[in-house]
C-alpha cells in the first residue's frame, strides 16, 4: 500500500525535492528564449549584441530572483507574485497583479505553442510530410504570413496545450517524471548544437557585434534595450518555481536554490546559443521560427537539424508544460480566495492536482494560440512578466516593514533604509527600476508600431488593462474584505 504524500498548506501532496525544482524551473525558462526568440530578436532588434541582450535579462531577473527567493521562503503556498502582493498590499492591489498574472501565463502559453507548431511543421517538412495550412495558421495572421486562403485555426498548437495539459492532470509525481525527460533531452540536444557549432562558427559575423541603429529601436543600444524586453519573458519560470513551494517537501530550502540555480544555468545556456547562432549565419538571415535548426542546416548538417529540430520540439513541450502548471496553481490560489469559480481550487482525490483547474487554463491559451499569431503575443507577455516581477520587488520592500516577524528562511543580500514604508534594498529597488525600464521600452515600441498601422498589440493590451480595471473594481464591490479574510497568507 502507498503511504501519501504530505499535504501542503493548499492541500496539494508534497512530491518535489530541490532537483525537481530546478528541472521545473530550467522546463520552462529554457524553450522559447533559445529556440524561437534568438532569430526574431538578432533579425529585427539586436545583431550579434542578442547575447548581451540574453546577460542583461539574467542579470535583470537575478534581482527579481532574490526577492522571489525571499518571500516564497517565508510563504511556501501556492500563489506566488498573487499570494505576496495581497498580503503585502491588500486584496485590491493583488487582484491587479492577477489579472497581469493571468495575461502572462494565457499568452506566454500560446506563443510558446505556436512555437512548437512552427518547429513540428518544420520537422514533418523534413520527411516530406506537412500539416495543412488551415491547422496550423493563426485565425489572426496578417495576409502577408499566412500562405493561404479561407478561415485558419492554429489546431496543432491548441492540441500540444491540451495533451501536455492532460499529462498535468496524473498528478505532481509524474509531471515531475516527465518533464525530467523532456529536459534531459533538451539539454542534451543543445550540447550537441554547442559541440557541433563552436567548430564552425565564422568570427567576422560578428562584426559589427552592435550594429548602427537605423530607426527606433532596431538595432543600436535601443535595440539591445528592446531585445532584452522581449527575450525577458522567457524567465517566468521563477514565478512557476515559487507556485510549487506548497508541493516541495522542504520548500524554505529548495525553493530558493531552485530559483538561483535556474537563473545560473538558464543564463549560461542562453547566452552561448546566441554567440554561435550568430556565428553561423548573418543575424539579418535569422527571423525565421526554427532559428537553432536553420543554423545547423546552414553549415552542411541537414541531419543534425533534424535531431535539433526533435530537441526543440521536448524543449518547447517542458515549457509548456510547467507553463500550464505555475497557471493552473495561481488560479487555484484565486479561486480559494473567492475570486475565481470554487471548482478551480477543488483537488482529485486520486491525483491531488486541481484537474479542472489544469484543463481550463490550458483551453484559454490553447485558444490564444489558435486565434493570434507568435509576433503578436510575445510583446504583450513582457509586459505581464515585468507587472508580475514588479509586484514580487514591492512586495520584499513592504513586507520587512509591515511584517518583521516572518521567518524568512533566505533574506535578500545588502541593507537599505525606510522610505515612504518601504525597505529600499538596492537590489529590490534595482529590480523594481529594471522592471519600470522594460515596460516603458516595450509600450514605447507599441506605440511606435501603432503610428506606422500596426495597432493590434497595443490595442489589446490597452483594452486588457481597463478590462482587468474595471474588473477589479467590481469584484471589489461585492466581495468587499473577503478576499483579504480568505486569502492563505500565513507561512
Amino acid at each position: 500500500m502507498t503511504v501519501p504524500a504530505e499535504t501542503g498548506p493548499a492541500g496539494l501532496r508534497r512530491h518535489l525535492g530541490t532537483v525537481d525544482l530546478l528541472l521545473l524551473g530550467v522546463g520552462c525558462v529554457v524553450g522559447a528564449g533559445i529556440y524561437i526568440l534568438p532569430g526574431v530578436a538578432a533579425a529585427e532588434y539586436a545583431g550579434p549584441a542578442i547575447s548581451v541582450s540574453f546577460l542583461l535579462a539574467g542579470l535583470c531577473c537575478s534581482l527579481t530572483g532574490f526577492c522571489y527567493a525571499e518571500l516564497s521562503s517565508a510563504m511556501p503556498d501556492v500563489g506566488a507574485a498573487y499570494l505576496y502582493t495581497n498580503r503585502a498590499f491588500g486584496a485590491r492591489a493583488a487582484l491587479g497583479v492577477a489579472w497581469m498574472l493571468m495575461l502572462e501565463y494565457w499568452l506566454a502559453g500560446a506563443t510558446v505553442a505556436t512555437g512548437f507548431a512552427a518547429y513540428l511543421e518544420s520537422l514533418l517538412g523534413n520527411v516530406g510530410l506537412s500539416v495543412p495550412w488551415a491547422l496550423r495558421t493563426a485565425t489572426l495572421s496578417p495576409p502577408s504570413e499566412a500562405g493561404g486562403t479561407g478561415v485558419s485555426l492554429n489546431t496543432v498548437a491548441l492540441l500540444a496545450i491540451l495533451l501536455l495539459a492532460f499529462a498535468l492532470t496524473r498528478g505532481i509525481a509524474a509531471t515531475a517524471r516527465v518533464n525530467t525527460l523532456l529536459v534531459t533531452v533538451k539539454i542534451g540536444v543543445l550540447l550537441i548544437f554547442l559541440g557541433i557549432g563552436a567548430l564552425h562558427v565564422n568570427p567576422a559575423l560578428w562584426h559589427p557585434f552592435l550594429p548602427p541603429t537605423e530607426s527606433g529601436f532596431r538595432y543600436g543600444p535601443g535595440g539591445v534595450l528592446r531585445a532584452t524586453s522581449i527575450v525577458i519573458f522567457a524567465y517566468l519560470g521563477f514565478d512557476a518555481v515559487a507556485n510549487a513551494a506548497a508541493e516541495t517537501r522542504r520548500p524554505r530550502r529548495s525553493v530558493p536554490v531552485g530559483l538561483i540555480g535556474t537563473l545560473l544555468v538558464s543564463t549560461l545556456l542562453y547566452v552561448a546559443v546566441s554567440l554561435v547562432i550568430t556565428g553561423l549565419v548573418p543575424f539579418r538571415a535569422l527571423d525565421v521560427p526554427d532559428p537553432v535548426a536553420r543554423a545547423m542546416a546552414a553549415i552542411g548538417y541537414p541531419q543534425v537539424a533534424i535531431i535539433l529540430k526533435i530537441g526543440a520540439l521536448t524543449g518547447l513541450a517542458s515549457v509548456i508544460l510547467v507553463n500550464a502548471y505555475g497557471h493552473s496553481r495561481i488560479c487555484m490560489s484565486m479561486a480559494k480566495a473567492g475570486i475565481l469559480p470554487g471548482w478551480m481550487a477543488r483537488l482529485d482525490r486520486r491525483t491531488g492536482v486541481p484537474r479542472l483547474g489544469i484543463m481550463a487554463t490550458a483551453l484559454a491559451a490553447g485558444l490564444a494560440a489558435a486565434l493570434f499569431p507568435i509576433g503578436m503575443l510575445a510583446d504583450v507577455v513582457s509586459v505581464g512578466t515585468m507587472c508580475a516581477f514588479a509586484s514580487v520587488a514591492l512586495s520584499t520592500m513592504r513586507l520587512r516593514v509591515t511584517a518583521p516577524e516572518m521567518t524568512r528562511h533566505f533574506r535578500v543580500p545588502l541593507d537599505g533604509p525606510v522610505r515612504f514604508g518601504l525597505w529600499c534594498g538596492p537590489i529590490p529597488v534595482a529590480a523594481l527600476v529594471v522592471c519600470v525600464v522594460m515596460i516603458a521600452t516595450v509600450v514605447s515600441d507599441l506605440i511606435l508600431q501603432a503610428r506606422h498601422g500596426h495597432a493590434v498589440a497595443l490595442t489589446f493590451l490597452v483594452l486588457y488593462v481597463l478590462a482587468g480595471v474595471g474588473l477589479t473594481e467590481a469584484l471589489m464591490r461585492r466581495t468587499g474584505q473577503a478576499c483579504d479574510r480568505r486569502m492563505p497568507d500565513r507561512p
